[in-house]
């Protein structure tokens, strides 16, 4: 019997959800579980990322070439619909999913990781990293991250967010070489992905449109300011509200521009580290 866990990422998602696999699989180094990316870029290089074995399948239907009836599994994915949730509930004999649905439930034959839901068979929390609670100086004053994903070079679409501002600028993942190129450019004080932790533990104040570099850097006593894309999944609206992480729409530089001047005064709330409890019910339920 096997342990898996499948994570979708690419080049038109980003890698928030991946980046919380590795966290979760890091907290289970001592097990032996494989990592299903639906990208293989990304799976080649995981172990950069602490993860010891992974896997690129292309699609989620693909999971069962690899695996096998009564195998365990965690999946982050929203793209099984119900019909498919349901045969893998009865495929798998242990069967975690991590949501960020707020209206999501848990279903018969699951066990969920939610940072909305407080129920039995629930882990209710926000999954970030250890080393983003450990307080470093803070030496970037104010940095600028879109995500690891821009396909459609929205970015380049709306360089007038950031009029009047100077930030660093951390590049993302698959970005393409001309863009990269550009972004250089145009913005001096530039950072290359292998730099993302460092700027996320060390910036003051983080712009970003990725939801989990919102939090890592709340977790790291930074200012989090995020920008809504038209193209990303809501789900996390709730969750910054809950801890006031102030939200720009429409990619409108007045808004990010009077959040700014008042950040000083702004209270952000204070983001649990759950990480031994997370671990413990990921085992637990598991049977790991």
């Amino acid at each position: 019997m096997n342990t898996y866990y499948y994570v979708h990422t690419g080049h038109r998602i980003g890698l928030d959800r991946f980046r919380r696999a590795c966290t979760i699989m890091r907290l289970l180094k001592d097990e032996d579980i494989t990592l299903l990316c639906s990208d293989f870029r990304i799976a080649q290089v995981a172990s950069e990322f602490g993860v010891e074995k992974s896997v690129g399948i292309d699609v989620v239907r693909n999971i069962p070439q690899i695996s096998h009836n009564g195998d365990k599994i965690i999946f982050d994915s929203d793209e099984a619909n119900p019909i498919m949730l349901d045969e893998m509930r009865k495929y798998f004999s242990k069967f975690i999913r991590v949501t960020d649905n707020k209206d999501d439930k848990k279903e018969n034959g699951e066990f969920l990781v939610s940072p909305y839901l407080n129920e039995a068979d629930v882990c209710n929390v926000v999954v970030i990293d250890d080393k983003y609670f450990e307080k470093e100086e803070k030496t970037i004053e104010l940095s600028f991250f879109f995500g690891d994903d821009d396909y459609d070079k929205q970015f380049e679409k709306n360089f007038s967010l950031l009029d009047g501002l100077n930030p660093d600028l951390l590049l993302g993942f698959y970005y393409f070489f001309d863009y990269e190129d550009m972004l250089k450019e145009k913005f001096k004080n530039n950072h290359e992905f292998e730099d993302y932790d460092n700027v996320i533990k060390k910036s003051k104040i983080l712009i970003t449109a990725s939801p989990q570099a919102a939090l890592e850097n709340l977790a790291s006593g930074g200012k989090p300011i995020y920008i809504q894309r038209k193209d990303y999944s809501r789900d996390s609206q709730e969750l910054f509200k809950k801890l006031n992480i102030p939200t720009v729409e429409n990619y409108e530089n007045r808004q990010l521009l009077t959040i700014l001047e008042g950040l000083y005064n702004h209270e952000y709330y204070k983001v649990e580290h759950n990480s031994n409890y997370l671990k413990e019910f990921i085992k637990e339920n598991l049977n790991l």
